[in-house]
């Protein structure tokens, strides 16, 4: 089974949808002993980081979510929720995260090269960086769905695959059993559905 977090954010029920039309048993909660028992955890995510990060303080499950990652149990941070694995968010501020990757969480129009509308909004191609099994069933070129204002930065040993959007965008990474997507893969098509049913295997 798998465990969507509830904490107020995020794109919940079309991520329960996507998993249940791949025959997927999810269950969106809030409750330590369902995410406990789960064999994978997802934690989604919209909005603002410092506002998600202190709805997810409120549950009190952040300790949770830390032990069953670094019990080897797999975790996949979506869009917000992928940012929320890192270090810190310099999002209107300077915000902590949950630290299970290294990594700063910026503004994208901080580092753009050439004018273009933020936020990033749209289909964009993966670039693989090295082999992952989060992507047996994709290739290289593929397009996914992005929508996000702020990327991750300073860190490219824990990166698998980046978009271009005037910078090198992180859209996924992946360090053990811990992964983040920025991209939506529940608004990706075909291509998204391949990733979340790459993800149940793993």
């Amino acid at each position: 089974m798998i465990a969507i977090i509830n904490y107020g954010v995020g794109n919940l029920f079309s991520l329960k949808s996507s998993l249940a039309y791949l025959g997927l048993d999810a269950t969106v909660t809030a409750d330590p002993k369902v995410i406990d028992a789960a064999d994978r955890i997802i934690l989604p995510g919209v909005g603002a980081f410092a506002d998600a990060k202190a709805k997810l303080e409120a549950t009190g499950l952040v300790p949770l979510i830390k032990a069953e990652a670094e019990s080897g149990k797999p975790l996949l941070g979506i869009c917000l929720g992928m940012q929320m694995l890192f270090d810190k968010s310099l999002e209107y501020g300077t915000h902590e995260g949950l630290g299970l990757i290294h990594g700063t969480v910026a503004p994208i129009t901080a580092d753009l090269e050439t004018p273009l509308k933020v936020p990033h909004m749209g289909w964009n191609a993966l670039r693989f960086t090295r082999p992952d099994p989060l992507f047996r069933y994709i290739k290289e070129g593929d397009h996914v769905y992005y929508v996000h204002s702020f990327y991750a930065k300073d860190c490219a040993a824990d990166t698998i695959a980046t978009s271009e959007y005037g910078v090198t965008v992180t859209g996924a990474v992946g360090k053990g059993n811990i992964y983040g997507t920025q991209f939506h893969p529940e608004k990706s098509g075909k291509v998204g559905l391949a990733i979340l049913s790459a993800f149940a295997q793993l």
